[in-house]
């Protein structure tokens, strides 16, 4: 029997990073009475871990689900960041309609059109809404037509070009299908995803089908498999088994422990659920992404959607610095192997390999950012670890040596253009198109190898003097493009160990730019520092005045330092070089040489 569930709809909301999905969601779970009404709420509800509320980004998508009418949406909040781009393309398989969000005053951006293009080829159809349309710049007719040609450029049916649009305040908590007049809620929103997205349906009657398209993890109760009911109906406590597409040897028996169903920003436990419903299962040690629960006399896998691979790679290996085993629980390599495994249980567009090292992994991710996240994560955890420089993941195409490029979308003032075409055209960038959507600004397209954005965002930032968006996506490999020159800075690197004086650091900051203040304890071969020059220099930092019973007027004043450059973890990725590692613990992180003995590495310089 061919069961049509009116009662449910499942909507995916996609966008560009910072064009307002979170507080979106937040606005719609708030119209919705899934609070009560003297309950206090926070900003951005659905970024639930601290990193994801730090930087005002989402990392990982979420589920949660509101009632309109007699209507339950699941709402899958995702993230809108290329590096993440491995969320997006999975819980998509879970929906039957998409909400594409675009800022009224951006207009269409790169990670638009890369989940736009995911919805449109698995034949979702699609809702449009323009957000901001409250900001004093907002161009909403432009942004219309931007959106069309980008479906247009996509190739997009009749059927999805025929798409409604919905014009949306989500900080106000309004929506509109009239450009010039917004209403009091966001009735028009909920209206139009009732209207225009299919109910799910399936075979009620056919053997179960549940594709697991997301992995939640609780200490408590372990691994958490999320995903939709394609046929069937499950039960708790009833016995089945999981196959998976590209692994044919996966059979395992199992028994469903606890069946979820989703409430607002709950799970609400329930005996049985239908085709159709997106579910949340718990019990079952083994289950990973891709995986689908089936009957035991009737195994039958899903196919699930290839995931895109990674560019870039790092080495995690153990710190064994002067310092190491200070701050951190988790030191050694067997405690960092488990932990890099068990993470690509719920990432699916990270890699880890073991290498010839025991003490040392590589591991690839989608970007800097992607891997950055897992290094914050890890360090708030407990774990000491160090980290290369990252590198770009070639390929070899009949012979020849293949590089990713990646596509570069940069909004910047007038004023700034000419700077930023001549750095990106160092880094062997190559300018696509130039236009002026606003007065004043210009938004450039360039095409560019990944290993030349390896630490161009800070220089961008000091070019534009911080007003200037650059934005990036995988685009293709490309043959070898030649080599990019070195970054023009040294490093002032520690010759002794012992802690850092104001008297040694006073003579070293007239070399260059500082890392650190007095007190903080270094060891031979730390970079303290960066110099203009391009060549590194060895300094004593903690070398102390001799003291003599002689005064002289005026050479006994306080030595005055410059404030020390405190770097993120981000800037400190694009600083090293090659022969360099950065050092993490729970507290600190520390630039350090691979080769801390400095007449060793003098040596390995001359070889």
């Amino acid at each position: 029997m061919n069961l049509v569930r009116n009662d449910i709809r499942n909507i995916a909301i996609i966008a560009h990073v910072d064009h307002g999905k979170t507080t979106l969601v937040d606005s719609m779970l708030k119209q919705s009475g899934v609070f009560r009404e003297n309950q206090v709420i926070a900003d951005r509800v659905m970024d639930s871990g601290d990193i994801e509320r730090e930087r005002g980004i989402t990392i990982l998508s979420k589920n949660t689900a509101i009632h309109f009418k007699d209507t339950k949406i699941n709402i899958i909040d995702t993230p809108g960041h290329a590096d993440f781009g491995g969320e997006v393309e999975r819980v998509l398989k879970m929906v039957n309609g998409v909400v594409v969000l675009v800022d009224a005053f951006e207009g269409p951006m790169p990670q638009t059109k890369f989940v736009l293009k995911n919805a449109l080829d698995l034949k979702l159809p699609v809702i449009v809404c323009i957000n901001k349309v409250d900001r004093p710049e907002a161009r909403p007719e432009e942004v219309i037509d931007e959106i069309l040609d980008l479906f247009i450029e996509l190739g997009a049916n009749e059927d999805q070009l025929d798409c409604p649009f919905v014009f949306t305040s989500a900080k106000q908590g309004t929506a509109s299908l009239d450009i010039a007049k917004q209403n009091e809620n966001m009735e028009a929103l909920f209206e139009t995803i009732l209207e225009y997205t299919p109910a799910p349906e399936g075979d009620a009657d056919a053997p179960l089908q549940v594709l697991i398209s997301t992995i939640d993890y609780n200490e408590y109760i372990g691994r958490i498999g999320i995903g939709k009911i394609e046929r069937g109906t499950i039960n708790h406590s009833e016995e089945a088994l999981i196959v998976n597409k590209l692994d044919p040897d996966k059979k395992d028996k199992i028994k469903i422990g606890k069946l979820y169903e989703f409430e607002g920003l709950d799970r609400v436990e329930v005996d049985t659920a239908e085709v159709g419903s997106i579910i949340a299962v718990s019990g079952i040690a083994d289950i990973s992404i891709g995986d689908t629960i089936c009957p035991i006399d009737y195994p039958d896998a899903l196919d699930f959607v290839k995931i895109s691979e990674p560019t870039i790679s790092m080495t995690f290996s153990v710190n064994d610095s002067p310092l190491a085993g200070r701050d951190g629980k988790f030191i050694t390599s067997r405690q960092i192997r488990n932990r890099l495994y068990r993470e690509l249980q719920t990432d699916v567009g990270l890699r880890v390999e073991d290498t010839d090292a025991t003490d040392a992994f590589k591991v690839s991710g989608r970007g800097e950012l992607h891997l950055s996240v897992l290094i914050e994560t890890m360090r708030r955890e407990g774990f000491e670890f160090q980290v290369s420089k990252p590198e770009v993941l070639y390929k070899t195409i009949d012979g020849k040596k293949y590089e990713p490029l990646e596509k570069v979308t940069i909004d910047v003032s007038n004023d700034f253009v000419g700077t930023v075409i001549e750095k990106l055209g160092m880094r062997k960038g190559e300018l696509v198109s130039m236009t002026e959507p606003t007065g004043g600004y210009a938004r450039l397209e360039f095409v560019i190898p990944s290993r030349g954005l390896i630490g161009y965002r800070q220089e961008f930032m000091t070019d534009t003097k911080g007003n200037g968006i650059i934005n990036t996506e995988f685009d293709d490999y490309a043959p070898f493009k030649g080599e990019i020159p070195k970054r023009k800075v040294g490093s002032i690197v520690a010759f002794e160990a012992g802690d850092s004086t104001t008297y040694g650091l006073h003579s070293a900051q007239e070399r260059g730019i500082l890392f650190i203040g007095a007190g903080v304890p270094v060891y031979e071969g730390m970079v303290v520092g960066s110099s203009p020059k391009g060549l590194d220099l060895e300094v004593n930092v903690i070398k102390k005045k001799q003291q003599s019973n002689v005064r002289a007027s005026g050479s006994d004043e306080s030595l005055r330092l410059s404030p020390p450059k405190n770097m993120s973890l981000e800037e400190a990725l694009e600083f090293i070089e090659d022969d360099e590692l950065i050092e993490i613990t729970p507290n600190n992180f520390r630039i350090r040489k691979r080769i801390l003995d400095t007449n060793k590495r003098y040596k390995s310089r001359k070889n």
